[in-house]
């Protein structure tokens, strides 16, 4: 099985998939990282800090590896790294307008562009960059990182809520359509144009996320009980999941797997939720020659006369794993990942920790919590003393699977630094386009200074 995060990345509540600290106490626990975000294919973690930024590689369990390091910015607040290559986009809260396009392997400012207001996100992918304010979003075209078209006027956006197709054959965005409704606008970054408007939710968005190949858009309101995922480009709705019923939550992260069986969604609660997006047959004729098929045909057929409310909840499935979390209150992402040819569930949270678990793709349930990594270090790892002291388990999937392979080389398709293919794999067809990015090739990204000031009225806009 294939895992990586789509448009994983933390949900602004979450941004967006990175999480900030500004409004925590001073020397609080929530100050330990003001950012985090896994990349597009969730090969790589990256932190900021009062100090800088920090980028890791999530090719094994037992090591974390500091892929690069830098404190020539302070306070950042966001960072942003494209797949594995050595783009990568810093804003600090010392220039909150400025959008800084480094290539850090080089050392080099690719360029830097200000803006009219504080940058609230940034989503890319090898084709399009994203720089998401509060009223207004800015496509640049990655290869030169020309701006293309300006989306001014849009419902008012604080907490820079947007999605971003990895998949650049499409390059779908996504961002809300109101302020007190859940209704989501889906706009093609390709053509220019906006393609529908979901009506997804009563409440406000409060997430919103793309499957790898851009064919499915989950959402949750702010409310948080309840998670739906649409078709794209249709926006009709497939599947509704429900997440609880005993409290409101505040969705910290929305992701799926790479290949768009499961859907991963972290709060601010103590429980990571991960749903299932089983195939629906229609028609299931062996059901009636039963008794217990019988019954289960009438009582859905009863549900036609129950109230709306209560007929949605019948039809939401619950959650096929969870995994419980040693805190709670604190900003955090997740995702899912395919390390050392295993499934597994990464958590990251402002406390500074890494957290990795064990998923049992076949019979779901309670995942098992493997490894903890100290984010502030230097790349060292801190040892789950948990572990320890928990009883042994039943020899289920998830436990006979925790063995730690003896490589430690990732198998998951994708890039390496220089752009080219992972040990000679395939990589998904959805993933080239006409121009491949590729930063060693100083034609590409050169190192230049360009576009102070505003953008505004320097291309088309809407």
């Amino acid at each position: 099985m294939a895992f990586a995060g789509s448009e994983l990345r933390l949900l602004r509540a979450e941004p967006p998939m990175e999480a900030e600290a500004a409004d925590a106490p001073p020397g609080g626990v929530e100050s330990a990282l003001s950012c985090f975000s896994f990349n597009q294919d969730c090969t790589s973690l990256a932190i900021g800090t009062k100090a800088g930024y920090k980028l890791f590689s999530l090719s094994s369990v037992e090591q974390l590896d500091q892929v690069h390091g830098s404190n020539e910015i302070p306070d950042v607040y966001i960072v942003e790294r494209l797949f594995s290559s050595s783009l990568v986009v810093v804003v600090s809260h010392t220039k909150p307008r400025q959008m800084n396009v480094y290539h850090f392997k080089k050392g080099t400012e690719i360029c830097n562009y200000s803006y009219s207001s504080n940058i609230l996100s940034i989503r890319l992918n090898r084709q399009r960059l994203l720089v998401c304010l509060e009223e207004s979003i800015y496509i640049h075209n990655i290869k030169d990182m020309k701006l293309l078209k300006t989306l001014l006027d849009i419902p008012a956006n604080p907490t820079g809520l947007c999605a971003l197709s990895i998949n650049h054959s499409n390059s779908y965005l996504a961002y809300p359509g109101s302020l007190t409704s859940g209704e989501i606008v889906l706009y093609d970054g390709n053509s220019l144009k906006t393609v529908c408007t979901i009506a997804a939710h009563e409440g406000t968005l409060a997430a919103i996320t793309f499957n790898a190949s851009g064919s499915k858009l989950a959402s949750a309101s702010e409310k948080g009980t309840v998670i739906r995922v649409f078709s794209v480009p249709d926006g009709q709705k497939l599947y509704e999941f429900r997440r609880g019923m005993k409290r409101y939550v505040t969705i910290s992260s929305l992701v799926f797997s790479m290949d768009s069986q499961f859907l991963c969604a972290s709060s601010n609660t103590e429980t990571v939720h991960i749903f299932k997006l089983e195939q629906v047959t229609n028609s299931r004729p062996e059901e009636t020659s039963t008794w217990s098929g019988y019954m289960g045909k009438m009582f859905m057929a009863a549900t036609n006369y129950l109230p709306t409310q209560v007929s949605d909840m019948m039809h939401q499935d619950r959650a096929f794993a969870t995994a419980r979390l040693n805190f709670s209150g604190q900003r955090n992402i997740c995702t899912l990942s395919t390390i050392q040819k295993l499934p597994r569930l990464l958590v990251a949270s402002s406390n500074g920790h890494l957290y990795i678990y064990n998923l049992d793709p076949q019979d779901g349930g309670e995942c098992v919590l493997i490894k903890t990594h100290s984010l502030l270090g230097s790349g060292t790892t801190e040892e789950n003393k948990e572990n320890d002291l928990r009883p042994s388990l039943p020899q289920s999937y998830a436990a006979t699977v925790a063995r730690p392979s003896a490589s430690s080389a990732s198998t998951v398709p994708g890039y390496s630094e220089d752009g080219g293919a992972l040990r000679g794999e395939v990589i998904p067809e959805h993933e080239f386009a006409t121009g491949p990015v590729c930063l060693d090739d100083e034609n590409e990204f050169p190192p230049i200074i360009l576009c102070r000031g505003n953008q505004k009225g320097k291309t088309k806009q809407s």
